[in-house]
């Protein structure tokens, strides 16, 4: 509770819980378990992260439903079987993207080494 209170960046501020607690209606629930929310006049929405503070754990959908980008509701969504499972920013994990280890293909090497650098 007094994280609650002193810091914001580990998780919801004392106001906000306050907030959502009298003027929040449930608008829905993410897969990573994010809770969305909208006051009655849905004049705002606001969410409620349920690990770590991170904007980027946030999914494309209800990114839109925040920002009033769209006004349809992420569980009346259509998902599609080509659209991937949203991930979050990998930066600074194993799980980066680096474009030296993810070239494993053998002709792409062969491509690569065929080439000599110009050296005056």
């Amino acid at each position: 509770m007094l994280r609650e209170i002193f810091t914001w960046w580990n998780g919801q501020t004392l106001g906000t819980r306050l907030w959502t607690y009298f003027y929040g209606i449930a608008a829905g629930e993410d897969n990573q378990g994010n809770k969305y929310f909208h006051n009655k006049k849905d004049t705002k929405r606001w969410v409620i992260y349920a690990d770590e503070v991170e904007s980027t754990c946030v999914n494309p959908e209800w990114n839109n439903w925040l920002r009033f980008t769209s006004k349809v509701r992420v569980s009346e969504n259509k998902k599609y079987e080509w659209q991937k499972n949203h991930l979050s920013n990998q930066t600074g994990t194993v799980n980066a993207y680096d474009p030296e280890n993810t070239n494993d293909n053998e002709s792409s090497k062969k491509r690569n080494d065929d080439y000599i650098k110009w050296s005056p």
